[in-house]
């Protein structure tokens, strides 16, 4: 829209001419400035033009009332050159857009109209963003004021939950040092927080862990603290995250006592259990097999006795082997290391197994990376056990015609054993639960047996200070394997003496 004011009605037909030439058809031709304002005041142009000398109101005077209502438009005042002097005046003290001396010429005349225009149009986008800057500043300081606030009662809220924890709450350094504890944790040590307050938490709660920002999560378990004051070892689960962008840790300690106290009475309950079940157990199995050697029987009763002592024989293993459980966990079991040739247990415990495989129609094959003369300190019973376990579940767990390897090597004086298969292989989510107690490798079958074997083989490793671990992929196999550190000895004495060692 371009707004024109002129008194000379010859003028103001010239523009309207000039304007239709060019295009324009939003023109607005005023020949009294009084009746300009009074449009202006309802309508916001992006162009006014306006003559110098006119009767009762001047150019300068008509131009001040329109840069009040719109102080962003861009204005041109058309002047005489005996009025240059006034309109350089103007432009100072009004803030003009232009002045254009008459008579005009047109080209320049619609190049300035064009670059006017242009000039309102992008001081009205200015004049908008910077009412958006102003709008959004605004609602930063309400949002900030308010976040303030929000942040006070989060803090009073976090203040009450740390405080009222029934866990003990501290706050770790990056060197492990304690920053800050809460009432909780100052009942369990039996110090005050001043007194607790730059002590490593290491030596408090009796731990070995190292603190390093890499780590976002550290879980601790079998730590306990001592109370200052009644000297009691309190055993605790600590469990620390790092918070974010500060290399510190916050812990949450929890007293498991009753957790303790009561896995110790369910443990003592089943070992009492199952070795009142082990003397009757015997006696059945002795009985059966005296009656299966005896004479006398059909065909018929053979069956059945036989298949009672086979139920017999598989319920006094797990009982067995629940004894065996509780002797691991209790600290009761205690290993009998002798010095003997390591490759002669593997064989022997290859020998045991290979009618299985053979019945299977399974390739069991058998790789020693060792002669004879190695031999190994260790307890020659219990890692009878480990082997034979972990062969008699490739052989039970692979198919028919299906392929077995048993490795055993010594590298720099470390025994490796391994048994590998082509079976179907064990999910990816069930192998963490794998030597845990009463797993069986799959949540999504149940087989037969007792979930326990595994389970005592890593005790019995971990006991000779060796690791287990598995590597298994779907549909195409596993590799269960143990490592014995420093184990191995190549010459050993003939008559090489028993040594005792307590597990626990």
């Amino acid at each position: 829209m371009i707004v024109v004011v002129d008194d000379d009605k010859i003028v103001t037909s010239a523009f309207s001419t000039l304007f239709k030439v060019e295009g324009y058809e939003n023109v607005h031709l005023f020949n009294d400035p009084h009746e300009a304002v009074g449009f202006l005041r309802e309508n916001t142009p992006d162009l006014i033009i306006s003559d110098f000398l006119m009767p009762d109101m001047n150019g300068l005077e008509f131009l001040t009332q329109a840069k009040t209502l719109h102080p962003e438009v861009s204005m041109i005042l058309l002047t005489g050159y005996a009025d240059k002097e006034n309109a350089i005046r103007a432009i100072n003290e009004i803030g003009l857009y232009k002045y254009i001396e008459k008579p005009w010429d047109n080209t320049d005349l619609m190049m300035n109209i064009r670059n006017g225009i242009e000039r309102s149009r992008l001081m009205s986008d200015l004049r908008s963003k910077i009412m958006q800057l102003e709008s959004a500043h605004q609602r930063l300081g309400e949002y900030s004021q308010n976040l303030e606030q929000l942040v006070e009662q989060r803090s009073a809220q976090l203040s009450g939950i740390v405080n009222f924890s029934a866990d003990g709450i501290v706050t770790i350094d990056e060197s492990g040092m304690i920053e800050s504890v809460n009432p909780a944790f100052e009942h369990l040590t039996g110090l005050s927080c001043e007194t607790l307050v730059g002590k490593s938490f290491q030596n408090v709660a009796n731990s070995p862990v190292e603190f390093d920002s890499d780590r976002q999560e550290v879980l601790l378990r079998d730590c306990y603290v001592v109370n200052a004051l009644t000297h009691a070892q309190i055993p605790v689960e600590v469990h620390f995250a790092l918070i974010a962008n500060s290399g510190k840790y916050v812990g949450v300690i929890r007293n498991v006592s009753v957790q303790k106290e009561t896995e110790r009475l369910r443990d003592d309950f089943i070992a009492t259990l199952t070795h009142d079940l082990r003397t009757p157990l015997l006696a059945a199995v002795q009985t059966l097999k005296y009656m299966i050697d005896g004479d006398g029987l059909n065909a018929q009763q053979q069956v059945v006795l036989t298949t009672m002592l086979h139920s017999n024989e598989d319920l006094l293993g797990l009982v067995n082997a629940l004894l065996e459980v509780y002797r691991f966990e209790s600290g009761k079991l205690k290993l009998c290391k002798t010095t003997f040739p390591f490759k002669e247990l593997v064989e022997q415990c290859y020998n045991e197994l290979k009618p299985l495989a053979t019945h299977k129609r399974q390739e069991f094959e058998l790789c020693l990376d060792m002669d004879d003369k190695v031999h190994i300190s260790a307890d020659r019973a219990e890692l009878k056990r480990v082997i034979t376990n972990l062969c008699g579940n490739a052989v039970n767990y692979t198919n028919d015609g299906g392929h077995i390897c048993v490795l055993a090597k010594v590298q720099n004086g470390d025994l490796i054993f391994s048994v590998s298969d082509n079976g179907n292989g064990i999910p990816k989510e069930d192998i963490p639960n794998l030597f845990m107690r009463f797993s069986q490798g799959t949540a999504r079958k149940r087989s037969t047996g007792t979930g326990l074997g595994l389970y005592l083989s890593r005790q019995i490793v971990e006991a000779h200070g060796g690791k287990i671990w598995v590597e298994s992929k779907m549909d195409k196999g596993s590799e269960f394997s143990f490592l014995l550190t420093n184990a191995a000895n190549r010459e050993v004495n003939e008559h090489a003496g028993v040594s005792e060692v307590v597990y626990g």
